[in-house]
């Protein structure tokens, strides 16, 4: 019987546009095939599609079975189904195989019409933008102008990346997984060796091997080469470490003495049986030639026509095939483009196949997005969080200050948002555009279930990339004391927003300096309740100090207030020495 959450048994289709396909190179192909599976159910208005887009060797094959006997689901079954990620009781799911595959779309293995053999190498070069172009064909031939989304992870980011770019208007949002603009020196280094390893096994036979052997070693070793990148150094001593392989025979010394390397001859004879040397060829090189900045000049202009399209971006701490910071890239050309966009760090030793492998997070992430996209928040933040709002006004003091600073319809950003309860609080009943920045990856998840956009970012470095006077107000509440460098945190916070919010916890009450005093330990109070050994707090300051570095920096104080046991005050005697929280209104250069 099959699991009540799989799409159950599905049939593999295909597609042949009617006339010949254009390419980038200035050839075209003739009678072409698109491979492609559906879950779910299009709608009657056609709008609930998501396109799933395959990694280097992947295929149309993401869920289901192909036959009640079959021992093996798609390869994204685990996000692909009812009540999963992209749940087919709600979503129509699309999965095709690329273009110069070899799963049933038409690649180098496909017979030339004009001979009446394989292509091999006269097959022509093909770039992401073809592939691109031609899955396009299909969602046109489908009938839907809109896609609530298009994903995909590793080679398949790039495609996405690739349809936000050429057609922004047909997407409501894009997600793009441990992916990349462009390929480094090292991650082109593995596939010319890769490569490498295919044409210089002599059954290659210049690429006119069909019908016989083929260059299955040179394959083989190609594949293993490449799993090698899509783990990392920590899941390999996990599972392998020194291990000795026990089945080895005497001519395995150089070969498989340890378990490492019989699991890798394994990975690649598994390879050879599945796929076609040239098409490994054909999309690498496809895969290396992929270079946005290269192509528009910078990064952040391959997106000036994205604004419209919501993204989600996501990286893997251990990936050091396509390593963060080239994810991180991405988001700050998009944020530079005033783009809609989050940004989650999976934290995983499993390197850069973590997406295929870390289910329970990244369901998380996806769900909560695209209920966002829908115009919702997840249940969890719907039952337990949006109710509690206006509570959180009357419960916290430095909240009700900050949201009556804040004018309808703004523009926000909240620096240190948190669980981003305070953005919540202002986009439900102000109706505010608002933009979250976090570190804690729990508390990123918990504001992308708040339906906000969120990017799990240092604020202390954060912030570059982001246009002089992009927001109406930049909040930075509670925060400024656990930053490295709270001048220059400041100062980009005056750079990009024409209001800067920042509330603090003040180090000169009363309370405080009389622990100080006579116990001459640091003290523990409301405002700062950790011990001095586990608290977040970096530099601990006084109203009065945050007077000066308003004077020195030449800001504007437009307000300020005091807080005590929860009461608002806006001036008094001593108020460095009653306050337990400040909150200023700066206007900046």
């Amino acid at each position: 019987m099959l699991p009540t959450n799989s799409v159950g048994l599905v049939e593999t289709k295909t597609y042949s546009p009617q006339e010949p396909f254009h390419l980038e190179c200035g050839r075209t192909l003739k009678n072409v095939c698109v491979a492609y599976e559906t879950y779910g159910t299009l709608n009657a208005e056609r709008n609930n599609a998501i396109l799933v887009i395959h990694a280097l060797t992947g295929d149309a094959h993401a869920a289901g079975f192909h036959s009640p006997g079959d021992k093996k689901t798609g390869w994204w079954d685990s996000m692909i189904g009812p009540g999963k990620a992209f749940d087919t009781t709600h979503y129509f799911v699309i999965c095709s195989n690329n273009l110069g595959g070899c799963m049933g779309t038409t690649g180098p293995g496909s017979i030339n019409p004009d001979t009446g053999k394989p292509y091999g190498m006269d097959f022509p070069p093909f770039t992401m933008t073809d592939i691109v172009n031609l899955q396009k064909k299909l969602v046109d031939y489908l009938g839907i102008t809109k896609l609530v989304t298009v994903v995909g992870g590793s080679m398949g980011g790039m495609q996405v990346l690739e349809w936000s770019i050429q057609y922004p208007g047909m997407l409501q949002s894009a997600i793009v997984i441990a992916s990349t603009a462009y390929l480094g020196a090292q991650a082109l280094a593995f596939d010319v060796v890769g490569r490498n390893a295919i044409l210089s096994d002599p059954e290659w036979a210049g690429g006119n091997y069909y019908g016989g052997e083929g260059p299955t070693n040179g394959l083989a070793i190609a594949r293993m080469l490449g799993h090698i990148t899509y783990l990392s150094m920590e899941s390999m001593n996990k599972k392998f470490g020194r291990l000795r392989n026990k089945n080895a025979r005497p001519d395995d010394q150089f070969t498989n003495q340890f378990e490492v390397g019989s699991y890798l001859s394994y990975q690649g004879q598994k390879f050879i049986a599945r796929f076609d040397a040239n098409s490994y060829l054909y999309i690498t090189n496809a895969m290396d030639n992929f270079d946005l900045p290269e192509r528009y000049g910078t990064l952040s202009k391959a997106f000036r026509n994205a604004h419209n399209v919501k993204f989600l971006v996501t990286s893997i701490s251990s990936d050091w095939l396509f390593p963060s910071f080239q994810s991180q890239e991405i988001v700050q050309a998009l944020r530079a483009n005033d783009c809609d966009v989050t940004y989650f760090e999976i934290q995983s030793h499993y390197g850069h196949d973590a997406f295929l492998i870390e289910t329970e997070t990244m369901t998380k992430l996806i769900s909560a997005f695209l209920w966002r996209i829908s115009g919702k928040t997840t249940a969890v933040a719907e039952d337990k969080t949006i109710e509690q709002l206006p509570k959180d006004l009357l419960i916290r003091p430095d909240y009700r200050v900050i949201y009556n600073k804040i004018k309808k319809e703004s523009k926000v950003l909240d620096l240190g948002c948190g669980d981003g309860r305070l953005l919540r609080l202002l986009m439900e009943f102000k109706q505010v555009r608002g933009f979250g920045v976090e570190i804690n990856p729990e508390l990123v998840i918990r504001c992308v279930e708040m339906g906000i956009p969120v990017v799990q970012a240092d604020i202390d470095k954060g912030l570059s990339e982001y246009a002089d006077k992009t927001f109406d107000y930049v909040i930075l509440n509670q925060t400024l004391q656990t930053t490295h460098n709270p001048e220059g945190v400041m100062k980009q916070m005056l750079r990009i927003g024409r209001r800067v919010i920042i509330g603090f916890p003040n180090f000169g009450n009363w309370k405080i300096r009389l622990k100080m005093l006579f116990n001459g330990a640091m003290p523990i109070s409301a405002a700062l309740p950790d011990k001095w050994y586990e608290t977040p707090n970096i530099h601990l300051f006084t109203m009065a100090d945050f007077s000066n570095i308003c004077s020195n920096l030449g800001v504007r104080i437009l307000d300020r207030y005091y807080l005590k046991k929860k009461k608002i005050y806006k001036g008094g005697i001593f108020p460095n020495l009653f306050s337990e929280i400040c909150i200023f209104e700066l206007e900046g250069f």
